[in-house]
């Protein structure tokens, strides 16, 4: 199929595109590796009056220091997760997640910010920046605004962006220095969308045997990226091993809300959350003991 009829701009700065935006409001939608967005409109399932590609705009892609974490500009390709130095040395968790997004040809032309945008409830990026507090910039007609992550996502496909805003950065602040990660992720093939995925994440006071703090954030389970606190409560002050990181799997595949399609049903959707809930812990542990 082809896309329905549309208006083309490539601006060169990001004033431009913001104005594009503002004129046009919700008849416009931002392009920038379009490996979401294109499909969607071949299939007429998106249908934009206006289309504002920011591929053109001057200095977005980028990589750089912000407060000892990392800052990624809205044209950064998602394979800079696996390649950059510095993500690999500061969120080496974001290269992880990344080797679940599609295939290398989908990394070379996609985007970070366009898939925290796209908002697929399925999608890995939107989940480790809920589990990672990220903040994300976006630039309007009246200047920048920062968005925590946890209130970015709204619903599927729907973010907290207003009609004339772009996104233009997304920043991961420091992450704690004891705290080890994980992602895993199921998927009836490599490359497919995730059924289920999860970014668990472990700190252990080594000298007491306790786990004082830990991250449970699922993808595949609900409208937006589900972060399980009640499990990660429970798992508070007892000794990192099977029986804690077991009990904390009975909370999470009762605490997601996930839905039935083609590929999954809600059974098991909470049965594989719990599972990757036993398996992440047991890996990041694992890491930490290394």
């Amino acid at each position: 199929m082809k896309p329905a009829r549309f208006d083309y701009y490539d601006p060169r700065t990001l004033a431009e595109a913001v104005a594009i935006r503002q004129e046009h409001g919700d008849e416009s939608t931002v392009l920038a590796g379009g490996q979401s967005l294109m499909p969607m409109m071949n299939m007429r399932l998106a249908r934009p009056v206006v289309v504002v590609d920011v591929n053109r705009v001057a200095d977005s892609a980028y990589v750089r220091d912000w407060n000892g974490g990392v800052a990624i500009g809205m044209t950064t390709r998602q394979r800079m997760l696996m390649q950059h130095p510095l993500l690999t040395a500061r969120v080496p968790l974001l290269g992880e997640a990344a080797q679940y997004i599609g295939h290398p040809q989908i990394r070379s032309r996609g985007t970070v910010c366009g898939s925290l945008a796209h908002a697929d409830p399925a999608a890995e990026l939107p989940t480790v920046a809920v589990a990672l507090d990220a903040q994300l910039v976006a630039a309007g007609p009246h200047g920048q605004r920062l968005i925590a992550a946890a209130d970015f996502f709204v619903d599927v496909y729907t973010t907290s962006l207003k009609p004339d805003e772009v996104l233009t950065e997304v920043r991961f602040p420091v992450l704690p220095a004891d705290m080890v990660w994980s992602f895993l992720e199921v998927s009836r093939r490599h490359g497919d969308f995730a059924m289920v995925g999860a970014v668990t994440g472990i700190a252990v006071d080594q000298a007491r045997n306790v786990i004082t703090g830990a991250r449970l954030v699922f993808c595949g389970v609900g409208a937006t990226p589900r972060r399980v606190v009640e499990a990660e409560n429970a798992l508070l002050g007892q000794a990192p091993g099977e029986a804690a990181f077991a009990a904390a799997a009975a909370l999470v595949s009762q605490g997601v809300d996930p839905h039935n399609d083609l590929h999954a049903s809600v059974a098991y959707r909470r049965s594989v959350a719990g599972t990757l809930t036993k398996r992440g812990l047991a890996q990041a542990l694992a890491t930490l003991a290394a």
